[in-house]
């Protein structure tokens, strides 16, 4: 995709209802538009999250005077799952307490808090355990595609499961034996159930590209959902760039299915991290 095309729809989705516009109207797939939307909202957040912090008195003051947990957010331009964390956190609730009232919303005793709890999840697509359980569930089905193609290819490698005991920094896969890709031999792959616009890249060589080159050779990152292809970026020498493309032709999307219909199920009960919130 070229950066303008990319950033056209960046700018343009500005809430999760633009997801099914940009969509119907211009034939966009829809788990693209809700990876890139994440990337948006997460980015934000991140951007302003303790200025937002900062205001959790006031967020908790205009909740307890009658504002919900989707009003509030709203009003801050913050995510309703977040918001909700922050306000309760002022009730001495603590984020264990949160996930745990989260995850099982029904045993919430008081209606007030356990209706506008639900409400938050159904308005937060990003940071609701249905929106975080989702990117898990992407980032596996990469991973999942990723081996099928390399047993398919019968090429022996190890995961990044086998490799934790050895490294502090380990790729999704690191082959027994390199195969070839632009004139060089490939020792590792990594799998991104995300688009690669220039920020993301960046961010992905600076944590990831630059020390797996160092540790293992060169190697290969793909971007399952597309990545910017007309902008220079300063990769690792003997690192490429692929999307789905690469695998298969033409590739097998990512079945859609609107995040608040799903039902989230994430390991951990102390969450809030798993979108490199505040990173």
């Amino acid at each position: 995709m070229k950066y303008k095309e990319y950033k056209e729809l960046y700018d343009h989705l500005a809430t999760a209802e633009d997801i099914d516009f940009l969509a119907e109207n211009f034939g966009y797939d829809k788990e693209l538009l809700l990876v890139i939307y994440t990337q948006r909202v997460v980015r934000d957040t991140t951007k302003r999250f303790y200025r937002v912090k900062d205001q959790a008195k006031k967020m908790a003051w205009a909740w307890q005077h009658g504002e919900s947990f989707v009003e509030v957010a709203r009003r801050f331009d913050f995510p309703a799952i977040l918001g909700a964390l922050m306000i309760l956190e002022q009730r001495k609730v603590n984020r264990k307490q949160f996930w745990k009232m989260l995850g099982d919303i029904d045993r919430v005793q008081d209606r007030r808090l356990r209706t506008e709890l639900a409400d938050a999840s159904k308005a937060d697509i990003v940071y609701s355990l249905e929106g975080t359980a989702r990117q898990y569930a992407r980032g596996r089905w990469g991973e999942a595609k990723l081996q099928g193609w390399l047993k398919g290819k019968g090429l022996e490698y190890r995961t990044e499961k086998d490799l934790r005991a050895e490294y502090d920094k380990t790729p999704d896969v690191l082959l027994h034996k390199p195969f070839d890709i632009d004139s060089s031999k490939k020792y590792w792959i990594e799998s991104k159930a995300t688009f690669g616009d220039p920020y993301e890249i960046k961010r992905h060589i600076r944590k990831q590209l630059e020390p797996y080159t160092d540790l293992f050779g060169d190697g290969v990152v793909v971007y399952w959902f597309g990545f910017v292809d007309d902008v220079e970026l300063a990769l690792p020498e003997g690192v490429s760039v692929v999307d789905a493309n690469f695998f298969e032709t033409p590739p097998v999307p990512y079945e859609y299915v609107p995040v608040n219909l799903e039902k989230g199920s994430v390991p951990g009960g102390d969450r809030g991290t798993e979108v490199d919130l505040a990173n």
